[in-house]
């Protein structure tokens, strides 16, 4: 009541002898609406216990409720979206993305664009992912927008398997207009000589290269194009991209600063057509990983100048922990020397592990492994992938030495098909090694959840 006897207040006070009526005048009763809606503290809680929804959803959704005339019409489009496969989860993210879906009509706007998906041929799991991801597609014109929209990346992409790929991640395609701008791009690409592999890979990785405008487009491409990079060159694309997210002074800065290093114009050259990304770095990390290197004593400006790949990695995650398994190693005569920085850098996790970890676990297990797996603290659905690495013990041997709150089912399971995502969470990586001699845990500070799915 005090909420609409406001608003009326409000507009009564705008128009008021306000006469022609002027655009001003419109504008400023809208936000006159919009500011002085009063928001009952209590309805945050109250979407907390009806829908479950969290404080994040329950607090985005509260003043687009307060301003609907009749609030219970929301648990319509609530229910319907929950009997048509979304989770709590997609519920609430859809709120927080879109709170105003709330107040949509659930005939006209929200129940013709799901089912489009549908007729279309995608599963009902691809349209809710898409959906959920990017609820700003439910307000788009089903005739003038979605339906041509999901034609012309059918078209594009072979099959809706793909479509629906690119879609939950990248909802945008669907709310522009791609005749403006990803069809010319895609054309004028494909009459360039690029590769049609490479554009749709674009699409998924880098999509809103495509969907800038074709003028825009032209000029990245032809500084690309000037800077060395080959167009059969799976580069070509990344240093478009590189830049259509950096303006001219910021790129001035990062050749200044490769300069100061001691890069020649044919060391930038070199860099630029065979690993674009490195200007892509900021200069604090650049710095940053030429210390961490100098450090060493093992590495010189010269080293970096022909591998500047090496500024793409991390200092904390990759080169730290192995500099320390190097020393140790080095220390204790070990190994004569490190290797080259090629190597180093480009050297995957698993690798690095195989070489220098586990033939000297009981000299470096404490340094990189120990205190990498400190850090996973593993709940009942955030365990998305186990590695058990065994030395000597089969599996039933590794059962009856595994603690008995951790159930033997669920391990045997992943190991045996060596990958669970349960919710496509981020992944975590639990580590346990058995020593050979008295079966004691290597790991003990791991967690290991009572219970997980």
């Amino acid at each position: 009541m005090i909420a609409a006897i406001v608003r009326q207040n409000g507009i009564n006070l705008c128009f008021k002898n306000s006469s022609p009526l002027r655009k001003s005048d419109v504008v400023f009763s809208h936000l006159l609406l919009h500011f002085s809606t009063v928001i009952d503290p209590t309805v945050p809680e109250m979407l907390m216990r009806k829908h479950n929804f969290s404080p994040a959803a329950a607090s985005q959704a509260a003043p687009v409720l307060a301003r609907m005339r009749n609030p219970n019409k929301s648990d319509s489009a609530i229910t319907f979206l929950k009997e048509n496969g979304f989770s709590k989860t997609q519920v609430d993210n859809i709120v927080k993305i879109w709170p105003q879906f709330l107040s949509a009509n659930l005939e006209k706007t929200i129940k013709p664009k799901i089912k489009i998906f549908q007729d279309s041929g995608f599963s009902a799991n691809d349209a809710v992912a898409i959906i959920s991801n990017d609820p700003r597609i439910l307000r788009q014109s089903l005739k003038n927008r979605i339906v041509p929209c999901l034609s012309t990346l059918k078209g594009l992409l072979g099959s809706n398997f793909e479509v629906a790929r690119l879609l939950k991640n990248c909802g945008w395609f669907l709310e522009t207009n791609l005749d403006n701008n990803l069809i010319q791009n895609v054309e004028f690409l494909k009459n360039y000589g690029l590769p049609l592999e490479q554009i749709t890979w674009s699409m998924h990785y880098f999509p809103m290269i495509l969907l800038r405008k074709p003028e825009t487009v032209r000029k990245f491409v032809y500084k690309a194009e000037k800077m060395g990079v080959r167009k059969s060159s799976r580069m070509f694309i990344h240093a478009v991209r590189l830049f259509s997210s950096m303006s001219e002074e910021t790129l001035e800065l990062k050749l200044r600063t490769f300069h100061a290093l001691g890069f020649s114009e044919d060391d930038i050259a070199a860099t630029f057509r065979s690993v674009p990304l490195v200007f892509g770095v900021s200069e604090k990390k650049i710095k940053e990983v030429k210390d961490v290197l100098f450090a060493t004593g093992k590495y010189k400006m010269s080293c970096i100048v022909k591998n500047p790949v090496s500024f793409m990695y991390s200092v904390e995650k990759r080169y730290m922990p192995r500099f320390k398994v190097l020393e140790i190693l080095e220390s204790e005569g070990l190994i004569e020397k490190w290797p080259c920085l090629a190597v180093l850098c480009r050297m995957s996790g698993k690798k690095f592990y195989e070489k220098f970890v586990g033939p000297y676990l009981d000299r470096v297990g404490d340094v990189y492994v120990a205190k990498e797996c400190r850090k996973r603290i593993f709940s009942r659905n955030s365990l998305a992938l186990i590695w058990i690495m065994l030395e000597t013990f089969t599996l039933q041997a590794l059962e009856k030495e595994m603690p008995n709150k951790l159930k033997m089912n669920s391990v045997l399971r992943v190991v045996r098909n060596f990958e669970y995502r349960p919710n496509n969470y981020s992944q975590w990586l639990l580590r346990l090694w058995i020593d050979r001699r008295d079966r004691k845990y290597l790991v003990p500070t791991v967690i290991i959840p009572e219970k997980f799915e």
